[in-house]
């Protein structure tokens, strides 16, 4: 009772603090998503789809715009309300993942998801910013709740809603080679992902889309910025190129995000094989090894790539992070005695990076570097963290040395 108690009013104060936050106008809703809603209200709600080249979306979120158009509500309150809306489904996801971590302890599920709705990211993505950060992110946690819960084509499907909301779902999908790679999920099941991609496109398609154009919007997106950097906490802080020279350096960056995916990727798969070769081992001998990619390991694994993906992409936004975030929060419940400072790194570092876009006549409390330093540490944090997780494979006299935090 107490906990429901707890609950109930956490989330009416995060409402509270969202709707004093509503009247607020960013320069994104000027220049982009009020255009778009007004379009689509214009051309008569949903037949505005049959062509989508007023906007830069994917069609998933242009048909919840679409459907905002029906609403006695006005444009700015709805488009942020859909987006809190979000944001209390990636609290509850968050209490659903952390749950099983600790299931005689329920303050600590609900004070991880409470934690989740008062981030000053999500806070401010959604009731200052009406971005839709939170929709993918939600999707995301879905698609890593799923896969917990080993239901691997509830998983897959999830991740391919993400991606077709937005491209940054991608910054996790390295994840689905880990757990693929590992045996956690099976490799027909990833042909759930395109299959809920495209399937959200077939409403648009029968409204008398071109298909091609549906088929290539990210394509376009990835050419609209040559920066190197767009307020984003990223290693760019650091690298200087005169004007219209980013090119090359934009080249590398991609280049080096993939070679340090791949180069994840195989470690993981090694410390996890090795695992299940000494839990074999041990059990062979009459031990109790366990083996296999844990949770934990799960988690951590979402949260590096969460980090360490955008940190070396060129042109990111300082929302880029948004994944990481909430993630931050989770391994954090997860392994509080490792990593109960990560989420203040990683707040410190996005946050402060948002100011630099949000609050542009007010300086940021860190330099844009600093920013970038705190990033990079929280990274360092969490990669030490998966080290002592897939590196504890293999515990004195061969056995499997797994925390009792890896469950």
């Amino acid at each position: 009772m107490v906990l429901a108690l707890v609950a109930v009013s956490a989330v009416a104060v995060a409402l509270l603090v969202r709707v004093l936050l509503l009247k607020y106008e960013s320069s994104d809703w000027h220049y982009f998503l009020d255009p778009w809603y007004r379009y689509i209200k214009a051309q008569g709600g949903f037949h505005a789809l049959g062509d989508i080249g007023f906007a830069d979306y994917n069609v998933p979120y242009l048909y919840l715009m679409a459907a905002l158009g029906y609403l006695p509500v006005p444009a700015l309150a709805a488009v942020k309300c859909l987006s809190v809306l979000f944001d209390l489904a990636l609290a509850y996801y968050t209490h659903r993942i952390v749950s099983p971590r600790w299931p005689h302890r329920p303050w600590r599920p609900l004070a991880a998801a409470v934690t989740v709705l008062f981030l000053p990211t999500v806070v401010t993505n959604s009731g200052w910013w009406a971005q839709a950060d939170a929709i993918f992110t939600v999707f995301l946690l879905g698609g890593v709740h799923h896969l917990l819960r080993d239901r691997p084509w509830w998983s897959c499907a999830f991740f391919g809603t993400a991606l077709a909301f937005k491209l940054q779902a991608v910054f996790l999908f390295p994840l689905l080679l880990v757990v693929v790679l590992c045996g956690r999920v099976p490799w027909r099941s990833l042909l759930a992902v395109p299959a809920a991609y495209l399937a959200l496109d077939v409403p648009a398609l029968l409204l008398g889309a071109d298909p091609w154009p549906l088929l290539t919007v990210y394509a376009r997106q990835t050419g609209t910025y040559q920066d190197l950097t767009l307020n984003a906490p990223s290693v760019y802080q650091f690298v200087s190129v005169p004007a219209g020279e980013e090119g090359p350096v934009r080249r590398a960056g991609v280049l080096a995000a993939g070679v340090l995916v791949l180069v994840l990727t195989g470690l993981v798969v090694r410390a996890v094989r090795r695992t299940e070769g000494a839990a074999e081992a041990e059990a062979e001998g009459g031990g109790g090894g366990r083996a296999g990619l844990t949770g934990t390991g799960i988690l951590l694994a979402a949260t590096v790539f969460a980090i360490a993906v955008p940190f070396l992409l060129p042109s990111m936004h300082e929302r880029y992070f948004y994944a990481a975030d909430v993630l931050s929060v989770l391994v954090a419940f997860r392994l509080p005695r490792q990593l109960w400072y990560l989420p203040v790194l990683v707040q410190l570092s996005s946050f402060g990076s948002y100011l630099k876009f949000i609050a542009p006549g007010v300086a940021p409390y860190l330099s844009m570097p600093a920013h970038g330093v705190l990033m990079l540490l929280a990274l360092i944090t969490v990669l030490r963290a998966a080290a002592r997780e897939f590196g504890a494979a293999r515990g004195p006299g061969g056995g499997t040395g797994a925390p009792a935090d890896a469950r």
